[in-house]
């Protein structure tokens, strides 16, 4: 199994909480976003890990140098294209099933392994609640998603999807295509999920729904995002991390 990590972005609403370092190199507890899920991958048995990045891409190569398995991507464009545009620079070195995660979301443990444990072609966990206007919501019937949008209107989006995903590798050929077709296209504003949008209309593959059933994730886009994720992650995941990077 392998993973792709999106870490290409700045961070700019995080004001001076990302000065002169990239948003996944925020810390909690004295550990990196990206080191948290690095660890996650880990203690799941995934080490083939691609890092797409942008913004401050050498503080990346850095970190990850003496680490085997992981290989930054770089994208040159971060500045220009959305997160479709990182997922295309890395595309081509995905042959296997593979975890697709963002570096400033985070997740208990317990969400990736069953994940990981879920069949489908995609398996997407989703948060049920009442979504605002910012969230990827999802429509979901029967335990898999129909559609997934932001611009889904918030009194019918049925929950968000939190950004990280298991993509199964016979799916890859599609969503590779999908990926370039849209590329192509000039549609350098669009998210991952518009790729996954364009599959669910071929009606060839299941995107399941895996419930994170109230259990810890956070997005850290926003100073209050932050706050929370420092408030509320769960030891366990501290102490997974602290040990993988020798913080405890």
């Amino acid at each position: 199994m392998q993973a792709i990590i999106m870490a290409a972005g700045k961070g700019s609403r995080l004001g001076s909480l990302t000065e002169n370092r990239p948003k996944a190199f925020l810390e909690i507890e004295g550990i990196k976003l990206i080191e948290y899920n690095i660890a996650l991958l880990h203690v799941c048995g995934v080490k083939d890990i691609i890092v797409v990045t942008g913004y401050e891409n050498k503080q990346f190569e850095e970190l990850v140098r003496e680490i085997d398995g992981i290989r930054c991507v770089y994208n040159p464009f971060y500045e220009m294209v959305n997160v479709l545009g990182s997922f295309y620079m890395g595309q081509e070195y995905l042959t296997e099933d593979t975890v697709y995660m963002h570096a400033d979301t985070l997740c208990s443990v317990d969400i990736i392994k069953d994940m990981l444990k879920e069949k489908g072609d995609m398996v997407l966990p989703v948060d049920f609640k009442v979504c605002d206007e910012e969230a990827m919501k999802v429509q979901t019937k029967d335990g898999y998603i129909t559609e997934i949008s932001k611009e889904i209107p918030c009194e019918s989006g049925e929950g968000e999807f939190i950004g990280i995903a298991k993509i199964s590798k016979n799916i890859l050929p599609d969503l590779k295509l999908s990926v370039k077709k849209m590329m192509e296209e000039k549609q350098f504003g669009s998210y991952f999920e518009g790729a996954i949008q364009d599959l669910i209309g071929i009606g060839k593959y299941d995107f399941k729904v895996l419930s994170t059933k109230e259990r810890f994730w956070g997005e850290i886009d926003f100073e209050e995002d932050y706050k929370r994720a420092l408030a509320e992650i769960p030891k366990e995941l501290v102490m997974l991390a602290g040990r993988e990077f020798g913080r405890i």
